[in-house]
């Protein structure tokens, strides 16, 4: 694990966790050991009942231009390759699977693997000079593992179009397309994620955890499927403190106590 290649901040009285990419010389490619280390760092939030929200955000100009093309040429091997990229789909997992939302904070180039990691993260803020590109075609590669991501984020035509002909789309194209949920001037972009940070943070953290476990697995079930789940998840959400509180709060027409 490279531990220089990501900067864990501590987590703010808040509970708010910002995990900075911290390989600028490099446009924060995703060798394994940043791989290695953002896994490590999503582990323990996840193990950490206190963390309210994490914001990845990046260190230069650029937010992350995916693999680290010349780590993956020195083992040009079939047995490497699969080795990497469940690696990757790992980590990535890993940011869906925490009960916390998780925010990219974009303030440069997201290409490839880096663009797939804006895609996995549930909320995105970019500044206005910030592009995104599924780019490896133009290599001969296809960005396989970041299609899965971002057909899940764009229509199926946008995504593919992005896909098949490596073309960047700027922070404007990314939020009418659904990649990023806000963009914003370069100056504005910690006060922007803030914001959203202080929207959430506010709210129970026990129906966030139930509410995000459903939105993403009710994404892969029959609308059947998914309102049964849905139904369930309510009715337990219903029981929680947090809820029971919320609305007797409402009835009594006064803040709840969380």
């Amino acid at each position: 694990m490279d531990t220089e290649a990501l900067v864990l901040h501590d987590k703010d009285k808040r509970g708010v966790v910002t995990l900075t990419l911290n390989r600028p010389q490099a446009f924060n490619a995703l060798s394994e050991g940043l791989l290695a280390a953002l896994q490590a760092a999503l582990d323990r939030v996840a193990a950490d009942d206190t963390a309210r929200a994490v914001v990845i955000a990046a260190a230069g100009k650029a937010f992350c231009a995916g693999h680290d093309l010349k780590e993956m040429r020195a083992d040009p091997s079939l047995d490497y390759y699969e080795r990497l990229f469940a690696q990757c789909g790992r980590m990535m997992m890993s940011i869906q699977k925490l009960p916390v939302p998780v925010i990219a904070k974009v303030q440069g180039i997201a290409t490839a693997a880096g663009c797939q990691l804006v895609a996995m993260c549930d909320l995105a803020v970019a500044v206005r000079e910030a592009r995104f590109a599924v780019s490896g075609v133009n290599l001969g590669l296809f960005c396989s593992t970041p299609s899965v991501a971002l057909s899940r984020n764009l229509s199926r035509k946008a995504a593919f179009e992005m896909l098949v002909t490596g073309d960047f789309i700027s922070a404007e194209q990314a939020l009418e397309k659904g990649l990023v949920n806000r963009v914003v001037d370069a100056g504005q972009l910690g006060a922007e994620v803030e914001q959203l940070l202080s929207r959430i943070v506010g709210k129970p953290r026990a129906a966030i955890a139930m509410g995000k476990g459903l939105f993403y697995r009710q994404l892969e079930t029959g609308i059947e499927a998914a309102y049964a789940d849905a139904q369930q998840t309510m009715a337990c959400n219903m029981m929680d403190g947090s809820a029971l509180e919320g609305v007797q709060a409402f009835i009594d027409k006064r803040p709840p106590k969380w």
